[in-house]
């Protein structure tokens, strides 16, 4: 489903890039503007954008990207980025919500109510966070703390 209108060359280059999405094993797929090549993105959750956003934001500006899940936390990290349009396999309403507010197209293929963690046994702890939250700031805030608290367990 299209959540709003895109160039016909957009939304093909956003189809192409989903189906390398789902024939890869990367999670995030990135189309950066005058570049000829996808960019592909392996780490778990948001860490990715999170790391893009943060170190690197005019890479996402007016990027295409492909992603296979995404909440709240995730289209607030888009949003941030300024990314043109995103395709997703699944989305949830609170972040289809959210690009919408910000005018960023959105296709998609399901949207849920929430995103569950991986076990299933409750809510995306990233999308937790960030239901609540109403300013982009403090949802790239509430991710930053929780990012900041898996490293540290790492250790």
């Amino acid at each position: 489903m299209l959540t709003l209108m895109l160039h016909e060359d957009a939304k093909q280059e956003l189809e192409t890039l989903s189906k390398a999405l789902a024939e890869s094993d990367a999670t995030l797929l990135l189309k950066v503007k005058g570049e000829k090549e996808a960019r592909a993105f392996h780490q778990r959750g948001v860490k990715d954008l999170y790391d893009l956003v943060t170190d690197m934001p005019q890479v996402l500006e007016e990027a295409l990207l492909a992603d296979k899940v995404v909440g709240k936390g995730a289209a607030a990290l888009m949003v941030m980025g300024k990314v043109a349009a995103v395709h997703t396999k699944v989305i949830s309403t609170p972040a289809l919500e959210l690009l919408k507010k910000h005018g960023i197209p959105c296709m998609y293929d399901t949207e849920v109510e929430h995103i569950w963690n991986r076990d299933k046994t409750d809510f995306c702890p990233v999308e937790k966070r960030c239901i609540p939250l109403s300013k982009i700031s403090e949802c790239y805030n509430s991710i930053s703390e929780f990012i900041h608290s898996q490293n540290s367990r790492k250790c």
